[in-house]
């Protein structure tokens, strides 16, 4: 009876690790269309500068773009980088995706404050250029270091978690008030919400004694993207939309993004 049961173990394991693998895997390529999201994002903005600079756009090069909600998204990609690297067994699949999310993130958060040169948006990108390139080596500088650098992530994971449903109800809220979405990229949104499910069955894969963090703050990123979806439709096809964006075009004075 031992050998068969030992048989049966052994293929369990097997299972659940290829399962592990392939979620991983799949999780991985699913993030990349976030990254490309991210890009199409920079992208709009830039083209929106160049039109600004060339006279056909007169409203900001970041308009409607919440600091709020990519600080947040930031926030999520950082403390998902920084926990996959302080698990047991380095989490490749969540460390290097991301890195990537996080550096392109946080270009965008230059953008904003290069635009609005208000002092939140200088504070915020401060913060968390700062967060990326020095907290990690002060936890990682010795191997001791990683049990309590994985309680350290996942506290910051439901923290990120309440500061993302907060971050984009507060971008929802900038469009439903202004009537339109300006500078928010349709394909971002989509894609994240992509990521986010499959980042639900990674989490799952895992096991929820370690993949509980990626499933409660996946799965409520993925509510606030459906969210966030519904309303370019609402903006497009709503008489309510189209008043607020009179209304708002009347009442706000054009600053330019950029000084002369």
């Amino acid at each position: 009876m031992f050998v068969p049961d030992f048989v049966c173990i052994v293929q369990v394991s097997h299972s659940i690790c290829m399962g592990y693998h392939v979620t991983g895997f799949i999780n991985s390529v699913i993030f990349l269309l976030t990254i490309g999201g991210l890009w199409a994002q920079l992208r709009i903005v830039w083209q929106r500068g160049h039109d600004q600079r060339q006279g056909r756009l007169t409203e900001g090069t970041t308009a409607v773009l919440s600091l709020n909600q990519f600080v947040s998204s930031y926030l999520a990609f950082f403390s998902f980088f920084l926990y996959g690297a302080c698990l047991e067994r380095f989490n490749h699949y969540l460390v290097w995706t991301r890195l990537a999310a996080s550096l392109l993130t946080l270009m965008v958060l230059w953008e904003i404050m290069r635009s609005r040169r208000e002092w939140i948006s200088k504070l915020s990108f401060t913060l968390c250029s700062v967060l990326l390139f020095l907290l990690p080596g002060v936890l990682l500088q010795n191997a001791g270091a990683a049990v309590w650098c994985r309680s350290i992530s996942q506290a910051m994971i439901v923290v990120a978690t309440v500061i993302l449903a907060q971050g984009y109800l507060h971008q929802i809220l900038l469009i439903r008030h202004s009537g339109r979405t300006g500078a928010v990229s349709i394909r971002m949104h989509q894609f994240f919400l992509l990521k986010d499910i499959s980042t639900v069955v990674f989490a799952l894969a895992m096991g929820l004694r370690t993949g509980w963090p990626l499933l409660l703050l996946s799965s409520v990123s993925g509510l606030t993207k459906l969210g966030t979806l519904w309303q370019f439709r609402w903006a497009r096809v709503s008489p309510q939309a189209q008043d607020r964006r009179l209304a708002t075009q009347e009442a706000v004075p054009v600053v330019p993004d950029f000084a002369p």
